[in-house]
């Protein structure tokens, strides 16, 4: 691949990747918590939590980015703490990159874990749990191999969400070559420049090479996990 791209346009690619991996890796744990207590909890505000999770699907993109700068630039109440604390710094790096890719990526992995959740019949965590199994034991033994292929099926489909993140990502932490400049920017980067054509559509090729590759991917692992745990 070096071959065939530029160093810049390598660079972007694999930012790209190390951003929407180190996003679906961190933003999972997460999602299965918050995609267990929608399809199984009942709490006020409920519906709330619902409705915050989906939010970044029906915001412009831009405007979830700059909620990103507000609260975790330097000056943002998150980001100052993080800054004066532990030497983190969020807004510009490609560290923020990947928090924007997470935030965006979030409905989408969340709603596939809750829809398997939702698949599992209660009775058999009610069962476990006559048995004196706890609540925690009950879902590791129980619920968690049977949702597998839901998690499987949500990470993929987050970090092929993220790889294709651009709005939220060049409003938080802007478009600087060789820092923050994902597959997205960097295409929009080269469509900007005259003759960038040809650069920005192999990119585009790569992009759509990627994305296939893990829809594809994330439905054989699911339909292996699948036929794994039903013992087929």
């Amino acid at each position: 691949m070096t071959e065939l791209l530029s160093p810049e346009e390598w660079n972007a690619v694999a930012l790209s990747l190390r951003v929407s991996f180190w996003a679906t890796l961190l933003s999972l744990p997460l999602g299965v918590l918050v995609a267990y207590a929608l399809a199984r909890w009942d709490f006020w505000g409920r519906q709330i939590l619902n409705g915050l999770v989906h939010l970044p699907l029906i915001l412009p993109p831009v405007v979830t980015g700059y909620l990103l700068l507000l609260t975790f630039g330097r000056r943002g109440a998150v980001g100052q703490f993080l800054d004066q604390w532990f030497g983190i710094v969020l807004a510009f790096r490609w560290t923020g990159a990947a928090l924007a890719a997470a935030v965006m990526a979030f409905p989408l992995m969340v709603r596939a874990i809750r829809l398997a959740i939702e698949a599992v019949d209660p009775k058999l965590e009610e069962a476990a749990s006559t048995l004196g199994a706890s609540r925690v034991w009950v879902f590791v033994t129980v619920t968690l191999p049977l949702i597998l292929p839901g998690i499987v099926a949500g990470a993929i489909l987050a970090f092929a969400k993220a790889m294709g993140e651009f709005g939220a990502t060049i409003t938080f932490v802007s478009n600087i070559p060789g820092q923050t400049q994902t597959l997205p920017s960097a295409i929009y980067s080269f469509l900007q420049v005259p003759g960038g054509d040809a650069q920005a559509f192999r990119l585009v090729l790569i992009a759509i090479v990627i994305a296939m590759a893990a829809l594809l991917l994330s439905e054989w692992i699911s339909r292996v996990v699948a036929g794994r745990i039903s013992g087929r």
